[in-house]
């Protein structure tokens, strides 16, 4: 399935293709402050239909995980990194998704505070 999403503004917009059985929350100093919640996908199946201008991007502690936001709106709505196994992956906040009904998707939560 295709779903759309965007920051608030709507400078930042996108597809993602897959299908979105649960999210993740990680309750790290960033994430928690965020209230983001978290899909993980390879990063080919993310698609921007807007320009990287005017994206933000933000790294911390190990400088691994791209934290992408509107410079405009301040809307985190994904990130990037690469997974233990070199993979290039897109983590999609999915509270940025159009038309998704969130109290369908079920929520792991992650000790990322502990790592």
């Amino acid at each position: 399935m295709i779903y759309k999403g965007s920051c608030h503004c709507g400078k930042i917009a996108f597809e993602v293709d897959g299908e979105l059985t649960g999210a993740m929350a990680c309750n790290c100093s960033i994430c928690s402050r965020k209230g983001s919640l978290m899909w993980f996908v390879p990063r080919d199946k993310l698609r921007l239909l807007t320009s990287e201008e005017g994206m933000g991007t933000y790294t911390f502690n190990k400088h691994v995980i791209k934290h992408h936001f509107c410079q405009t709106c301040g809307i985190h709505p994904y990130g990037e990194a690469v997974d233990p196994q070199g993979n290039r992956m897109a983590a999609i906040n999915i509270r940025c998704l159009e038309d998704l009904d969130l109290t369908t998707v079920p929520v792991k939560n992650f000790d990322g505070r502990a790592r």
